[in-house]
């Protein structure tokens, strides 16, 4: 998924910078790798995540590699989607307690659970 930082020219052929050691994203459909380092610096630990949904809520697509767990209500319209499976997890067991409502989990895998209150 991430891709090595490649070596940028300073002041020319001979001089470049070190690689970063900050995460990178690619997208194939873009046809692009972004460093993360910035998304790292202001959102922490949830920088990955982060972009992934930006990039999905401006392309119309994920990441090279990024998959969502998505949870559905089987009584009302709420849905959500998550990259990690414990977010998922907090927020259908949250709306089971809160509504009295059945949702179904769908993994990344393809797999199914349903969570009945």
């Amino acid at each position: 998924m991430a891709l090595p930082a490649q070596r940028r020219s300073v002041n020319g052929p001979d001089d470049t910078e070190p690689p970063s050691n900050d995460p990178t994203i690619s997208c194939r459909r873009c046809g692009r790798e972004w460093d993360l380092g910035e998304e790292l610096d202001a959102v922490g630990n949830q920088a990955f995540e982060q972009f992934a949904l930006d990039h999905r809520r401006h392309t119309g697509h994920f990441p090279d590699g990024v998959a969502t767990w998505r949870v559905e209500c089987r009584h009302c319209p709420e849905t959500v989607e998550r990259i990690e499976e414990g977010g998922a997890k907090r927020w259908a067991h949250t709306h089971v307690r809160h509504t009295n409502h059945a949702v179904t989990i769908h993994g990344t895998d393809g797999t199914e659970r349903v969570i009945e209150p």
